[in-house]
């Protein structure tokens, strides 16, 4: 027993390690964020329960927007369903990665906060999915986002647009962090990270296409480059027999 806990903490900090630098650049995007929340009259305190709870950039953003129009709940509901959706997608993808006797209660608590970010990292791993790992990133990187966007609502307008806008961009530095590591090992990833930036460059001009959200795009995208990936390049488990990607 003491064997188990003691793998189940080396995993945890390597989970708080990997999370670090994406609590960072979330304490900086979530600041950006805490002022619609501040338009929309929430309280520094109100805000970081908010962003606690709803790990979520697009979603919190409509939210936020929805509330400030004094819209009803079920609008923002829909709203914030709508532009989470994705989030389902990630979740089965993990969960399917995860031990066969993996607890349900596992499964759920690595779904609460399986954002963009923690999802790359967590594919990136080799092996099943161990939730303990997930937790330890969930552990450095919820604080930063909720932080963020309670420090966001202090602040306010005060800053400068164009400050604002710029510290924004620490997030595509971590996508790219996300996604060049696994796609210098494995060309496949790597064919397929630039299809998908033709394919979002492509699905962002097409008519019709490009008039749906931001997240609709991204779970069509998802699903077509996920299910050819499978086709084409399958992946082998311990056993040597072949599971889609």
């Amino acid at each position: 027993m003491a064997g188990v806990k003691n793998s189940r903490m080396a995993v945890f900090k390597e989970g708080i390690h990997d999370g670090i630098p994406i609590s960072l650049g979330y304490f900086v995007v979530s600041f950006t964020l805490g002022i619609p929340a501040a338009a929309a009259g929430l309280t520094p305190l109100e805000g970081f329960v908010t962003s606690l709870l709803n790990n979520a950039s697009a979603g919190e953003y409509a939210a936020f927007t929805v509330m400030a129009a004094d819209a009803p709940y079920i609008e923002m509901a829909i709203m914030t369903l709508v532009a989470n959706a994705r989030y389902m997608l990630m979740s089965c993808v993990i969960s399917q990665r995860m031990a066969p006797e993996t607890p349900l209660i596992h499964r759920m608590g690595v779904g609460f906060d399986l954002t963009d970010e923690i999802f790359g990292i967590t594919v990136a791993r080799p092996g099943p999915v161990d939730p303990f790992y997930n937790y330890g990133a969930m552990t450095a990187a919820m604080p930063g986002w909720a932080g963020g966007t309670a420090l966001g609502i202090l602040a306010g307008n005060v800053l400068p647009e164009n400050i604002v806008s710029a510290l924004s961009v620490a997030l595509f530095g971590m996508f790219l962090w996300v996604i060049v590591t696994p796609a210098r090992t494995d060309k496949a990833i790597g064919v397929l990270i630039c299809m998908s930036f033709l394919a979002s460059l492509a699905a962002s001009l097409a008519p019709y296409i490009s008039d749906l959200s931001g997240g609709t795009r991204t779970i069509l995208l998802t699903v077509v480059l996920a299910a050819a990936a499978a086709v084409l390049k399958p992946v082998e488990d311990d056993r040597g027999e072949d599971y889609g990607a």
